[in-house]
């Protein structure tokens, strides 16, 4: 079994091999010989790579107008009316301008954000962030530069990526709009956010992020594209913005791949989503 195995192994770092000296049509074609294409949330066979499958298709939620135009949340009823705004944005203004997402953070949405973070799937990155694109396409096109929110350095240095860099490069592939991620730094280590209500996420995220004083020049009279992978209650996205504006950012604009929808309420809600695994 074991000589089994091995023969395997080695078969498979040739095909590897000769797979890396082909050109693109060729290789990816070996490769899904050896390789066959599974949907990117649930594993199941499919017939293009980095595609769903569709059961996991039809559980998608894309998040389309009629929307909320601040905070981007999805009206239950269309009215006709364009421009309209949200009674929590109404009630609770955010510090940023706007805020996008592609999908609500349901279950297929949940899953593709859990083998992104915790299971190492970097090749998730591409399919997450066209969905983004799409979804934030006028605010790519209308932004300066692109900034991800950053992670702590104990825990960037313990996940060794920053998904949310990931997905801002993929989102904003091909439209011109460069990612800058030395704009914002995470100054202070937070307390998981899960479980907390909106105030007690806010007062955590209190004097989390800041500008470094090098980068305040390249910022200044800039309106900037904030991404991150989920919006829960909008705590992160504020206390990041705030950082940037007060950096000299001339505005702040939110684009994330989902969204908390509870009881259809988003960005308003004092509970969390429980964490698939420990953070």
């Amino acid at each position: 079994m074991n000589g089994q195995a091995g023969a395997a192994s080695r078969i498979r770092r040739g095909t590897l091999r000769l797979a890396a000296s082909l050109p693109g049509a060729a290789r990816d074609a070996l490769l899904g010989l050896v390789y066959p294409p599974t949907c990117i949330a649930c594993g199941a066979a499919t017939g293009l790579p980095h595609a769903l499958c569709p059961a996991c298709w039809r559980g998608v939620r894309f998040i389309e107008r009629p929307y909320c135009e601040r905070l981007g949340t999805p009206f239950a009823v269309d009215l006709g009316v364009p421009g309209l705004l949200s009674p929590a944005a109404m009630a609770d203004p955010p510090v940023f301008a706007r805020a996008r997402a592609a999908l609500r953070y349901d279950a297929t949405a949940k899953r593709l954000v859990h083998r992104l973070k915790y299971e190492d799937r970097l090749d998730l990155a591409a399919a997450m962030g066209a969905m983004m694109a799409r979804a934030g396409r006028e605010l790519i096109a209308e932004a300066d530069v692109a900034v991800p929110v950053p992670l702590w350095r104990w825990r960037l240095w313990w996940r060794r990526f920053n998904q949310a860099m990931l997905l801002a490069r993929h989102a904003t592939r091909g439209s011109g709009l460069a990612v800058a991620p030395d704009l914002l730094a995470r100054v202070k280590r937070t307390r998981p956010q899960v479980g907390l209500s909106r105030a007690a996420r806010a007062e955590n995220l209190q004097g989390a992020f800041r500008v470094p004083e090098a980068a305040r020049p390249r910022l200044a009279g800039r309106r900037v594209l904030l991404v991150d992978d989920v919006i829960t209650t909008g705590s992160t996205a504020n206390a990041a913005a705030r950082a940037l504006l007060r950096g000299g950012a001339a505005a702040v604009d939110v684009l994330a791949f989902a969204c908390v929808v509870q009881d259809g309420r988003v960005l308003g809600g004092e509970a969390a989503p429980e964490p698939l695994t420990a953070p």
